[in-house]
């Protein structure tokens, strides 16, 4: 079994050789270690410290997002033949000695996707900022009602998948990819297990790159799940719009008539039967898009299939021509 450790960092020179230097050199269950860092744009000496640490260092040449350099570390991982993937920050409030319990669930076979909690036990609770604390719960209530699951914590950014399970993951935001992650691997009935670990609830050195300004944490963060929602979720998406929209047009009329019953005329409310025509057909026109959308949905879970076993066979074939033909199913 190899293990690829995925380290994105942007301007972590304080901290990226103390943790590279911490990851443990041998694991049970885990043949091979190998330590990859994605330097997303860094002006500082983040690269130079991660090779002397003993990481292969991989280059955006500008600053990308966390998401941009979490998938850019996916695809490394693969492409080096990784069994098992373990992704980590760069800021040390993470402690690379719990990568073998954060494994533990996966090499157990309880499953395919293990990620850190910081609310689920709580003796292990972190000291943050109130603002920070209400911010975790409300995203975490987003995402456990769009899933139905009950997540104790969908932001840390402390995980491990299997082989199978990142060739199976499609993401799209590039400012962060914590939450799209569970949207999508929910959706997709991936088994996730929670492991509760000790996090530092505040960084030694500097700001969060992604959590500094909660205002535009929560705005991006919004943004991406909404639109992970509408792709994943289409026919709850439109349609719940659709919906709301048809019985704002209903009220419209139904208001109209009753005052009419009372009075025998519609004045003056005549505007409402305009306002309520024009809910009614965008309502009717939006069901018809989610109808179509949740047709489109299901191709869209085909191509994915299709794409999975397509990444399959190119890792493969790139790990034969790197001298690596381990075989794997």
């Amino acid at each position: 079994m190899k293990l690829v450790i995925i380290i994105p960092a942007n301007n972590e020179e304080k901290t990226i050789g103390t943790v590279i230097r911490a990851i443990p050199t041998r694991m049970e269950g885990v043949d091979r270690i190998q330590v990859v860092v994605v330097d997303d744009g860094s002006i500082d000496r983040t690269k130079e410290l991660s090779e002397q640490a003993g990481a292969m260092v991989f280059r955006h040449p500008e600053n990308r997002g966390v998401g941009a350099a979490f998938s850019s570390g996916l695809r490394i991982a693969l492409g080096l033949g990784a069994d098992l993937i373990v992704n980590i920050d760069a800021d040390g409030q993470l402690d690379p000695k719990d990568i073998p319990k954060l494994l533990e669930p996966i090499l157990k076979g309880e499953a395919e996707f293990a990620t850190a909690t910081r609310f689920g036990d709580r003796d292990l609770m972190p000291r943050m900022p109130l603002v920070k604390k209400y911010g975790n719960f409300m995203v975490r209530s987003i995402i456990n009602f769009l899933t139905g699951k009950k997540f104790t914590d969908v932001s840390c950014g402390f995980r491990a998948y299997t082989r199978e399970t990142a060739l199976k993951l499609n993401l799209f935001g590039a400012f962060t990819y914590t939450q799209e992650t569970f949207l999508n691997l929910v959706g997709k009935g991936v088994r996730i297990k929670e492991v509760p670990l000790q996090v530092r609830g505040e960084r030694e050195f500097g700001k969060s790159r992604v959590a500094n300004n909660v205002l535009r944490y929560g705005l991006k963060s919004g943004s991406i799940i909404i639109l992970a929602l509408r792709d994943l979720k289409p026919l709850s998406f439109f349609g719940w719009i659709g919906s709301a929209i048809t019985l704002l047009g209903v009220f419209c009329f139904g208001f109209v008539f009753v005052h009419w019953l009372l009075t025998r005329m519609t004045t003056p409310f005549q505007s409402l039967i305009l306002v309520g025509a024009v809910f009614l057909i965008l309502g009717f026109l939006l069901i018809v898009m989610a109808l179509i959308a949740d047709m489109l949905g299901r191709i869209r879970k085909i191509q994915e299939e299709i794409l999975f076993l397509l990444r399959d066979e190119y890792f493969q074939r790139k790990q034969k021509e790197t001298g690596d033909e381990t075989p794997r199913n």
